[in-house]
């Protein structure tokens, strides 16, 4: 199993990709669908249609660095929707490599700063806009 660093950032790329893409096709990716910079340091999952296959990009302050796991049996439970990216803790994402399925567990209230609230204030508001 894989450990990050709490202050490592996870973005998942919610939209299905072509595992055949390695690092210029990936950090392309990273910054037209994911929307943010791949120098950062963060961590961009991205997963196929399938979701039995996971590739996991980084810059390692000197070049690029790919973590890639194909399940012989099952799948991941991914997130696939239209708005490209979903921004994910480090525990999540491990928890997400287990095999475990968030979506079926209950967030306890734990307290968050004001900007953390108005961004997850932000996506709550745009899965409703969606489903209506």
């Amino acid at each position: 199993m894989l450990s990050f660093p709490a202050a490592i950032k996870g973005y998942l790329c919610t939209v299905p990709c072509d595992m055949r893409r390695s690092f210029d096709g990936l950090s392309m990716l990273a910054e037209h669908v994911i929307g943010c910079n791949p120098y950062a340091g963060h961590l961009l999952v991205f997963s196929n249609r399938r979701t039995d296959r996971v590739k996991i990009l980084y810059w390692d302050r000197d070049g690029w660095a790919i973590w890639y796991k194909r399940l012989e049996v099952g799948t991941f439970q991914f997130p696939f929707v239209e708005t490209g990216r979903k921004e994910i803790a480090a525990w999540e994402l491990a928890v997400l490599l287990e095999g475990i399925d968030l979506s079926q567990g209950k967030r306890r209230k734990r307290y968050t700063l004001p900007a953390a609230r108005q961004e997850e204030e932000r996506e709550k508001a745009g899965k409703e806009s969606d489903t209506s």
